[in-house]
């Protein structure tokens, strides 16, 4: 009975994210119908130059890179969430959006000769703030992963309040590019960008199915995956690492897109199962659906203008942090 509710509920998901990405090449300002966009393509048929630009060169890549960003995240929320045992674990509180938030401001605001990208700048910074948060729990620590989630709180603290000074003294042309690409966009993506974030975002996922019997063990407690040959302090330690480094690339490639890895795994847990396979390949399948929605959402609810993906999924995020602080009686 519930090998068959889960393989319906990944069905109609995988149907509802195929329907969603094709309907979503539809959407934008420049019209293009759904048989334009499918003979495009397809191939079959010649289609107008212009939509063959608009298609390949804006609006798919655009849209692969929320399915990987959307999978992504909520996949190493998913991750974060079991290794922990914590429901409130999410990629972001490490620390990384603080991180990259102050690379990119580096190099916007002391490099403005553009000699290193603020992709790169912000990469950097997530890192940096992956290994100090690292230094902080090294030794005994790293065995309470609540230690490591909180130094990540702090440290995202530390630096956003270095990003918070250094743009005050910025010009107000870096100033508000930087603030608008912390708020998380989609809009400066490309090709290189779905080259860069897919074979992360498989490696992880991969390695996560790999480790399946160990993160169920988890779910248990330390002491019964201990007597199952689990090494639940090395284990850890890979799994924020992997989750660490998919983080990071994301955020170097559209900033800040936080709460996604919080919500999703919850969703998938009541839809599909609790047990490591069937929540991997339900929040990556699920992430990448609500992912393309707020993108959509925020590239067509106001004409002419786009609204930052962060504000969206914050706005929702929030809320529904608060529904499970309240259902989890924290």
């Amino acid at each position: 009975m519930l090998k068959r509710h889960y393989a319906k509920a990944m069905m109609l998901s995988t149907l509802l994210l195929l329907a969603s990405m094709l309907l979503s090449l539809t959407l934008g300002s420049a019209d293009v119908s759904l048989a334009d966009t499918i003979s495009v393509l397809v191939g079959l048929a010649p289609g107008s130059p212009l939509a063959e630009t608009i298609v390949w060169q804006i609006r798919l890549p655009r849209l692969l890179c929320a399915v990987l960003v959307g999978a992504g995240l909520a996949v190493s929320g998913a991750i974060l969430q079991n290794a922990s045992r914590n429901p409130l674990a999410d990629p972001y509180l490490f620390g990384l959006m603080a991180g990259a938030g102050l690379g990119a401001t580096l190099v916007s605001v002391v490099l403005p000769a553009q000699l290193v990208g603020i992709a790169a700048g912000a990469f950097a910074g997530a890192l940096f703030a992956v290994a100090l948060v690292f230094v902080v729990c090294a030794g005994q620590h790293w065995r309470k992963v609540e230690i490591t989630l909180l130094a990540g709180v702090a440290v995202s603290f530390m630096l956003s309040a270095i990003s918070s000074f250094i743009l005050y003294f910025a010009e107000p042309f870096a100033a508000n590019r930087v603030i608008f690409w912390l708020m998380g966009s989609l809009s400066r993506t490309d090709w290189y960008s779905v080259a860069l974030l897919a074979p992360v975002v498989v490696l992880v996922l991969v390695l996560a199915l790999a480790l399946r019997r160990q993160l169920d063990a988890l779910l248990l407690s330390d002491d019964s995956a201990r007597t199952l040959g689990v090494n639940t302090t090395r284990l850890r330690l890979v799994l924020l690492l992997a989750t660490a480094l998919l983080t990071a690339c994301i955020v170097s490639q559209c900033g800040g897109i936080a709460f996604v890895g919080l919500m999703i795994p919850h969703l998938v847990r009541y839809f599909f199962g609790v047990t490591s396979v069937r929540l991997l390949l339900g929040c990556a399948v699920v992430g990448a659906v609500f992912l393309i929605w707020v993108d959509n959402l925020a590239r067509t609810v106001l004409p002419q203008q786009e609204i930052p993906l962060g504000v969206i999924t914050s706005l929702v995020g929030s809320v529904f942090f608060l529904f499970i602080m309240r259902a989890q009686r924290l």
